[in-house]
C-alpha cells in the first residue's frame, strides 16, 4: 500500500459529518432514523465535498443497512436540490421521468411513450444515469442513437424544453458528485439511497413525478417521500426492469399521491394474456423507429407503450378512470407523427 499523509484526529473535536454516522450507528437500541432537516443537511455537506471518504461508506451502507425512511428519502433529495446549478427562470414541465435503470429484456419501450406524449403537447423532463450494471440498454444510449440531443447544463434543458417539449440530462450534469455515489456500487456490493432518491430530484419542479422501481417493498417509502416534499403528483410503480414502463402481461399496482393527500393504490390490469415477458435476445435499437413508424406491429411493444402513458396521464389528472386513461392513451398514440419524433438535434 502506498503511503498515505497522516491526518491528524482531534478526539475533542469530532468531525461535522460524524454526528450523522452516529445516529445511524449507535446499534439496535439507540440508531433511528434521521429526521428531514438531517438528511437534507447530510446530503448537502457530502454533495459539496464536506464529509470525507471513509464517513460516506460508513454512512451509506448503514442506511443500505437499516432500510432508507421516507423522510430520510425526501430530505435527500432536498438536499441534493440544494447544490443544483439552476437557470433563473425554470420552464413549465408536466413530467419529471427518471430513467436510472436501463432495460435488459425488452427494449425501452416507454420512450415511445414519451415521444407520443411529448407530439401531443406535454412537455418532460428526463434525468438518469447508465453503465452502472453491465448487460443493460440504458437511455442515455438510445437517445443518441436516435439522434436526439443530450443536454449537458440545465440551462440548456430549459431551453430545449421550451423549444422542444423534451429535455435529457445525464446525472452527472444534475450532480457530477451523484453519479460518483452511484458509481460505488461495484465497491460497496449494494446498491445506497443514491439509487431511490435521484427518482426524486425534480429540478424543475413539475406537476407529475413518475418513479419506476425494480424492489418492490420500496413503494411505501417513495410514495411517502413524495407526500413530504409535496409533489402536486407522483406515482411510483414497479416497472420492467426498474424503469417507469408498465408490463402488459402483469397487474401493475400503481401507488399515487397527490401532494399531502392520502396514498391512493389501484391495480392495472394485465392487457396482454401471456405471463411472461418474451425476452428479446437481440435488443436491436433500430426496432423502435419501427414501432414509431408503424412497420412493426410488435403486441407487446404497444401494450407497454400506451399502457405507461395511460398510467402517466391518469396520473397527472387528465383521465378519472383507468378505462379512460386507456383510451386516451390509446388515441395520443394512434395520433403520432408516424413521419418522425417530435423532438430533433
Amino acid at each position: 500500500m502506498k503511503d498515505q499523509p497522516t491526518r491528524v484526529l482531534d478526539p475533542n473535536h469530532p468531525h461535522p459529518f460524524s454526528r450523522f454516522v452516529a445516529i445511524l450507528g449507535r446499534g439496535k437500541t439507540k440508531q433511528r432514523h434521521l429526521t428531514l432537516e438531517e438528511s437534507r443537511e447530510s446530503m448537502a455537506m457530502i454533495l459539496r465535498g464536506e464529509a470525507e471518504p471513509e464517513q460516506i461508506g460508513a454512512f451509506l451502507m448503514l442506511l443500505r443497512l437499516k432500510e432508507e425512511a421516507p423522510e430520510e428519502i425526501a430530505g435527500f433529495a432536498i438536499g441534493a436540490r440544494d447544490t443544483f446549478n439552476l437557470p433563473t427562470r425554470l420552464p413549465a414541465v408536466d413530467f419529471d421521468w427518471s430513467s436510472y435503470a436501463g432495460k435488459r429484456v425488452q427494449l425501452p419501450w416507454y420512450l415511445l411513450g414519451v415521444m407520443a406524449l411529448v407530439g401531443a403537447g406535454y412537455k418532460v423532463f428526463m434525468h438518469g444515469t447508465e453503465g452502472h450494471t453491465p448487460g443493460r440498454v440504458y437511455t442515455r444510449d438510445v437517445l443518441t442513437h436516435l439522434g436526439l440531443p443530450v443536454c449537458d447544463s440545465l440551462q440548456m434543458a430549459a431551453d430545449e424544453i421550451e423549444a422542444q417539449g423534451f429535455a435529457y440530462v445525464p446525472l452527472e450534469v444534475l450532480s457530477p458528485s451523484l453519479r460518483e455515489l452511484i458509481n460505488l456500487r461495484p465497491l460497496l456490493g449494494l446498491r445506497s439511497p443514491v439509487h431511490s432518491f435521484t427518482r426524486m430530484l425534480n429540478p424543475f419542479n413539475a406537476h407529475t413525478v413518475m418513479q419506476g422501481i425494480f424492489h418492490r417493498g420500496f413503494m411505501d417509502i417513495h410514495s411517502g417521500a413524495a407526500q413530504l416534499l409535496g409533489i402536486e403528483n407522483a406515482a411510483v410503480f414497479r416497472g420492467d426492469g426498474g424503469e417507469i414502463e408498465r408490463r402488459p402481461n402483469k397487474p401493475t399496482p400503481v401507488w399515487t399521491t397527490h401532494g399531502a393527500t392520502e396514498l391512493h393504490i389501484e391495480e392495472w390490469p394485465a392487457t396482454l394474456d401471456d405471463g411472461h415477458a418474451p425476452p428479446d435476445e437481440e435488443m436491436q435499437l433500430a426496432r423502435l423507429m419501427k414501432v414509431w413508424r408503424g412497420q412493426d406491429e410488435d403486441e407487446y411493444a404497444r401494450e407497454a407503450i400506451v399502457g405507461t402513458m395511460a398510467i402517466a396521464l391518469k396520473t397527472h389528472d387528465k383521465a378519472a378512470t383507468m378505462d379512460e386513461a386507456q383510451a386516451l392513451a390509446g388515441k395520443i398514440w394512434a395520433a403520432r407523427d408516424t413521419s418522425k419524433l417530435p423532438v430533433s438535434a
